[in-house]
């Protein structure tokens, strides 16, 4: 295997069964029942493992799940409450560890290195500590990982679960390698695990034990990093610092029953473009394209991808767009579930250059509208004032809360 360049040592955390284990312990009387979260959507966005073994899955519809599991509970997400337990959670590891990545809701790296010193334990005695404070504090269900690199501790954290904590001793990495599927390894997609398969690389093993030269000749550099990584080599680098730069800002949103209705689904679209030009405008970011899609109930996505003239955050020339554009991706008959957009190419709004036909000077008119609505939105509350074309979104809204209803940016939903 390869040279050792560091001698790190990582945690990673990650919440079992995350969203109905905050129920549970918002309601311990759910403990041990079969338990999925989903009910606004129509579809199951989390389940518990006593849901899991019943042959439930993740996507499946509501519905299905009422008809042939009728003692299944079925609850309306909370993204509200996932998201305090969220920071509960991390504040918990950053009693002992200074260094923390907020990977996503349910999970973070820590980097626990040359601190078994001055907190006289063990790296072990660590993440037991914190393991137990956030069973105890919160009662949530955690499994932890610690190993010489981050794609070795997210291996570790999944090795036993749920409840679980692994080490992975650097001179045992080859013994757990071994009994890792390639597909399960952080990084390595389904397309690329199928491919490697038909290569005779069925194991992580099997890929860190090839030589540097055949992974720069036949993968990208990302899967040189993986490679490093798996051999021990320490260099996807923690990141503690909150993300305030994006290339990109999707908005998305899946909803039940599946429509055809145009009304309805150009309504959610332009609802998106508002919350994410708002997302734009808070981090003083203008959009160079942007991309629209439906998806249908079989999971066939129709998208449509448009260079903006002049780079904005205001909606209403986006939402023009849409309009135009949304003849390309609709399709009469087909029941879509879910709409979405995606803003590309940010750039600061700080940097934008005037335009000879005066769009420039548009846009900036309607910026500087939607900034004193930003203000107002600060004051009173959300969707205090929202274009005509958004209503039918927001009187469609049921119960639970998304994670773009939260003051907390949740980048990772």
């Amino acid at each position: 295997m390869g040279q050792v360049v560091k001698n790190k040592t990582i945690l990673h955390i990650d919440g079992d069964a995350f969203f109905v284990g905050v129920e549970v312990a918002k309601n311990p009387k759910l403990k041990g029942k079969p338990v999925v979260t989903g009910e606004e959507k129509g579809i199951v966005t989390a389940l518990s493992y006593e849901a899991k073994a019943l042959g439930i899955k993740r996507g499946m519809s509501t519905y299905h799940v009422k008809k042939y599991f009728p003692k299944v509970v079925i609850m309306p997400g909370d993204y509200k409450s996932y998201a305090k337990y969220s920071s509960w959670m991390f504040d918990i590891v950053r009693r002992y560890v200074d260094d923390v990545e907020e990977y996503s809701i349910d999970e973070c790296f820590g980097d626990l290195t040359g601190l078994d010193r001055p907190l006289k334990m063990s790296y072990k005695q660590i993440a037991e500590r914190i393991k137990k404070e956030v069973n105890d504090e919160l009662n949530l269900s955690v499994s932890l990982g610690v190993a010489p690199t981050k794609v070795l501790a997210k291996v570790a954290s999944k090795w036993v679960k749920p409840n679980g904590l692994t080490i992975i001793e650097r001179d045992k990495i080859k013994d757990f390698l071994l009994k890792t599927p390639i597909g399960k390894i952080w990084g390595i997609g389904p397309k690329t695990s199928e491919s490697l398969e038909k290569m005779g690389i069925k194991t992580a093993f099997d890929f860190a034990d090839k030589s540097i030269n055949w992974i720069r000749s036949n993968l990208s550099k990302p899967y040189e990093v993986i490679w490093q990584e798996l051999n021990g080599i320490y260099v996807m680098e923690i990141d503690p610092k909150p993300k305030t730069v994006y290339t990109s800002i999707q908005k998305t949103r899946t909803f039940h029953p599946a429509t055809n209705d145009k009304i309805f689904l150009l309504s959610q679209l332009s609802k998106h473009i508002e919350e994410a030009c708002t997302k734009a405008r808070h981090f003083k970011l203008v959009a160079k394209k942007v991309s629209f899609f439906l998806k249908t109930s079989n999971f066939e996505y129709h998208t449509c991808s448009v260079n903006l003239a002049t780079p904005t955050n205001a909606p209403e020339t986006i939402i023009r767009l849409a309009g135009e554009k949304f003849q390309e991706m609709h399709h009469r008959g087909m029941p879509y579930r879910t709409t979405g957009i995606v803003l590309h190419d940010l750039v600061s709004s700080a940097v934008t250059q005037s335009d000879l036909f005066g769009d420039r000077a548009q846009a900036n008119k309607f910026e500087i509208v939607h900034e004193q609505i930003d203000s107002l939105e600060k004051k009173f509350g959300k969707k205090v004032l929202y274009l005509a074309s958004t209503q039918k979104a927001i009187k469609r809204k049921t119960g639970g809360t998304e994670a773009d209803d939260l003051e907390r940016d949740l980048l990772f939903l």
